[in-house]
């Protein structure tokens, strides 16, 4: 089937990192989180991705020309920001395969299913289904309502707390059929407020919730969360878990003694003797000096933090000297 991955924010909550430097290409573990955000498809059920795009597209273009991953990958280039309905009306030239499209929103990393997804989406007859996710919260969300049969019935946008009729959300993954495809407008406009009602009120519309793992990487918390979650659901290929659930490149310098929690270590980077680190993402040629305490932090690549730093909540841009 056609993947289609929409990136076409600026990365602006997770700057400096996002400064010069495309969020799909970030690492988590060992793979980008495009690839992360696409893994959730069966490799037999793919073999392109059409990744929906506005900013660092030269990057990109340039990166994937160049990898070995087991899909081609096509940019669609948005000159201007569209939302996510224009995002992917734009896509629908690249577009080469047969029966529903898969819509990927670029930041999650999920434990999804797409064959139950799939199935649900036939046997229902659907245009559209929709991935949906249980939140204790969901005044900052929009919620599905789901009858019975598997059918979302009408949706409601940040409700107060209180007014819910219903605690799933879109979970960033759908199935949608070619013939709705065909039907969206090029211009700015929204799938989640100006498509969804109203093929709800279509009765064409199917949901499927599932279980496990959904974090959004937008932000810096949440960037470390999904690389927790990569590593306690063994989600990579090189390296290896250490101590406390942290993962630790093949090609990392860690001197001891040393306390390290919930991280994770790319290649070549150095740690000093002495140092703390918890729940801190630290990418390739950092290097940490001697008695460090670093803690809910994103170290850049190939920056350089000093010895005895106490630092907390930060995000430590590229090659930054601190």
């Amino acid at each position: 089937m056609d993947v289609v991955v929409l990136a076409g924010g600026f990365g602006t909550r997770l700057r400096p990192w996002t400064e010069g430097r495309a969020k799909p290409l970030l690492p988590v573990l060992d793979k980008t989180l495009l690839e992360r955000v696409v893994e959730c498809v069966p490799t037999k059920m793919v073999d392109r991705v059409i990744i929906a795009a506005g900013y660092s597209v030269d990057e990109m273009q340039s990166f994937f020309s160049s990898s070995n991953l087991p899909f081609e990958v096509i940019i669609s280039v948005e000159d201007e920001p569209l939302g996510t309905g224009g995002a992917i009306s734009k896509t629908f030239e690249h577009l080469t395969g047969e029966g529903p499209v898969l819509i990927l929103n670029g930041d999650l990393v999920s434990s999804v299913d797409v064959n139950d997804l799939l199935a649900h989406h036939k046997e229902k007859n659907a245009l559209v289904t929709l991935s949906l996710w249980h939140v204790d919260d969901p005044s900052r969300f929009g919620v599905c309502g789901l009858d019975g049969s598997g059918m979302i019935t009408k949706f409601q946008e940040k409700p107060e707390p209180g007014t819910e009729f219903s605690n799933l959300i879109n979970a960033g993954c759908y199935l949608i059929e070619r013939e709705v495809l065909k039907s969206l407008s090029s211009e700015k406009h929204s799938m989640e407020r100006a498509v969804f009602p109203e093929i709800a009120k279509t009765g064409k519309m199917a949901g499927l919730e599932f279980k496990g793992y959904f974090v959004d990487a937008g932000t810096p918390s949440s960037f470390i969360e999904a690389v927790q979650v990569c590593i306690s659901n063994k989600r990579f290929e090189i390296g290896a878990i250490h101590d406390k659930h942290t993962w630790i490149s093949d090609k990392a310098f860690i001197h001891e003694p040393y306390q390290i929690t919930g991280s994770s270590i790319s290649n070549n980077v150095s740690i000093g003797k002495g140092c703390e680190i918890l729940d801190c993402v630290i990418l390739s040629g950092a290097k940490i000096g001697e008695g460090c305490k670093l803690q809910r932090c994103l170290i850049g690549e190939s920056s350089i933090i000093k010895g005895g730093s106490v630092i907390s909540d930060k995000v430590i841009g590229h090659g930054e000297i601190v």
